[in-house]
């Protein structure tokens, strides 16, 4: 009898053993690192065009979304809302061309590098990767809007200026030579490519060289998962791949020209496009404002308070007094200068289809084959401070849209 009770307990030892070794075997490993990537003006419908084996694999293998852009749906804005959890009226970054009433004697264009790396135009808002350098997790940005200036006093361990000029496949390069640095153990990389924005502006969503950029753009995406997997990295690395807004056409002849509209020397144009904003001359706020805020074929203006509150947009210092939102495929402009020969843009409602960004998801932190409702990008913020292991700062977006995601 004696036997058979031992017997027992051995049996039941075993068992007890057996249920912890299927426990660890499905228990996810530890990330060491989180990457976050950027296919600017990638829409999610452009993984339904058979260009993306690489992209569908890391879908197939994890979770899929849509996201709804933050307002305006442009490239600086929205980017600095994904990696502060801020939408740009509380950001900072509220256009790709802006002016401060505070610096008047400057402007920021996102194509002049030299404001760029002002930080003055980003310090309204802290991202991610001062977060995490502060807490003692070495971050990395290749090209990510904003990291070239110098952040509240701090800049990512490894960063890189932006190139036009540098392919994708060089930015997985150089990204992957910071990974492979022994001196440096990085948490957190933000990697940024530019190809499927450009082509989509220069020849239009449904044009031939633009899906030949989604194609490049999922090469290297692919190029960057081969690297992990060399270096015995891949099964411990979350992955997200994002895109900061859509694409839509825009047709030349869809033109709005505000000068047509009201006299020229009563008004000025800070940005021009899908969205303008508009500086009255002194004495003239009333003038300008009454004309353009009824109703315009094609457009719809309101004065800076009168912005409504879905946009989350207005109480920032740097937005114009009057903006403008075109209604998709037009353009609002003046005369003088020439308007842009693009063919395709953004800056629509976010509301708008066209104007959805991607969202995928792979990596020891996420379930497999989970496809989530459409949610706000300011929600990748959370997810990514809980990734990373850190305290992000107080945001607009919420874990909970994405928490079905996660193991």
């Amino acid at each position: 009898m004696i036997i058979l009770y031992r017997l027992a307990a051995l049996l039941a030892a075993l068992w007890l053993t057996g249920c912890a070794t299927a426990g660890s075997e499905i228990s996810p490993p530890k990330a060491r690192l989180t990457i976050l990537v950027s296919i600017d003006g990638f829409r999610p419908d452009y993984l339904e065009r058979g260009l993306t084996p690489n992209l569908g694999e890391l879908a197939a293998g994890g979770v899929r979304g849509t996201m709804t852009p933050s307002f305006p749906s442009l490239t600086f804005p929205n980017h600095y809302a994904l990696i502060t959890g801020l939408r740009p009226d509380r950001n900072g970054v509220i256009a790709n061309t802006m002016e401060d009433p505070a610096w008047p004697e400057a402007t920021f264009k996102s194509s002049d590098s030299q404001a760029a790396a002002d930080g003055r135009w980003w310090e309204q808002a802290a991202p991610l990767w001062v977060s995490a350098e502060r807490q003692g997790i070495a971050a990395a940005s290749m090209m990510w809007p904003g990291s070239q200036a110098e952040i509240r006093g701090v800049r990512p361990s490894r960063w890189a200026r932006y190139d036009k000029a540098m392919t994708s496949d060089q930015r997985v390069d150089g990204l992957l030579a910071w990974i492979d640095d022994k001196t440096l153990k990085l948490g957190f990389a933000a990697l940024y490519f530019d190809v499927v924005d450009i082509e989509g502006h220069h020849h239009g969503p449904a044009s031939a060289e633009l899906n030949a950029g989604v194609g490049r753009a999922d090469a290297a995406v692919g190029r960057l998962v081969q690297g992990l997997k060399a270096r015995g990295l891949w099964e411990t690395t979350n992955l997200i791949v994002v895109s900061d807004h859509g694409m839509a056409d825009q047709p030349p002849d869809q033109t709005i020209w505000l000068d047509d509209l009201i006299a020229a020397d009563t008004f000025r144009v800070v940005m021009a496009g899908a969205l303008a904003g508009i500086q009255p001359a002194p004495g003239a706020q009333s003038q300008v404002a009454a004309v353009l805020t009824r109703p315009q074929p094609h457009m719809t203006c309101w004065e800076k308070a009168a912005i409504p509150a879905r946009f989350h947009y207005g109480r920032n210092r740097r937005v114009p007094p009057i903006v403008c939102l075109a209604d998709r495929g037009w353009y609002i402009t003046t005369r003088a200068p020439k308007r842009t020969t693009d063919v395709g843009t953004h800056g629509y409602d976010p509301a708008d289809p066209t104007m959805r960004a991607v969202f995928i998801a792979h990596g020891p932190a996420f379930k497999r084959g989970v496809v989530l409702p459409v949610f706000d990008n300011v929600d990748v913020y959370p997810l990514l401070t809980r990734l990373i292991g850190i305290k992000g700062e107080k945001g607009d977006g919420e874990l909970k849209p994405v928490k079905a995601a996660l193991r």
